[in-house]
């Protein structure tokens, strides 16, 4: 499929939460280690959730090593000469230029392998990951099972008290289980503003 000594590409594994993003993406990870090769391993600063900032971890408890960044920027200076691969968490939470620094790695020849929420709580693209699907190579788009008809779940419930958070609440808000489930197109709810609402917004 690729050609040349040292190929390079992009590969995306995107879907709702609770759909196994970061396993799958651990998956490869460790895949990539047993070959050989010399992996760095990036997440969002803003993900602490199971493991800390110093670690990738799944909803399940599995964990890889990973370094805490900003920004795309910091992804681009962070990335040694030698590395081969280069994996990123959470990648909807960093800046549009991370879209150039997938590219410019691919281009190098470097095997880039970036995991994210494709959606946002509204079930609207969200950050990067929207872009990086049209220009990856391989992309994984991945499904959790609806927790209301058990269908395929292609949406994140986010939940406050225990009801379904509003249109206008702020777009990032990290959280588990506790604050999102996994639902399909016709069990997802977010409850918009009323007209007086939507004109102050």
């Amino acid at each position: 499929m690729f050609h040349g000594t040292r190929p390079g590409w992009i590969e995306v594994i995107s879907g709702v939460m609770l759909a196994s993003k970061t396993e799958e993406r651990i998956r490869r990870v460790r895949r990539a280690v047993i070959a050989r090769r010399k992996v760095q391993v990036f997440k969002s600063h803003l993900d602490a959730r199971y493991a800390g900032l110093s670690h990738v971890a799944t909803h399940g408890g599995l964990t890889v090593e990973a370094e805490p960044v900003d920004s795309a920027e910091q992804v681009a200076r962070g990335v040694r000469p030698d590395t081969e691969v280069v994996a990123v968490d959470e990648v909807q939470f960093l800046d549009d230029g991370i879209v150039e620094v997938a590219d410019a790695l691919a281009n190098r020849g470097v095997r880039v392998v970036l995991a994210g929420t494709d959606v946002d709580f509204r079930g609207l693209p969200f950050g990067a990951l929207p872009t990086l699907m049209c220009i990856a190579e391989v992309v994984d788009k991945l499904h959790a099972i609806c927790v209301v008809c058990g269908g395929p779940a292609t949406r994140n419930q986010r939940l406050i008290d225990g009801a379904p958070a509003p249109w206008n609440s702020p777009t990032i808000m990290v959280g588990g289980r506790e604050s999102y489930e996994a639902r399909c197109r016709h069990c997802h709810r977010v409850p918009r503003p009323d007209a007086d609402q939507t004109a102050l917004l």
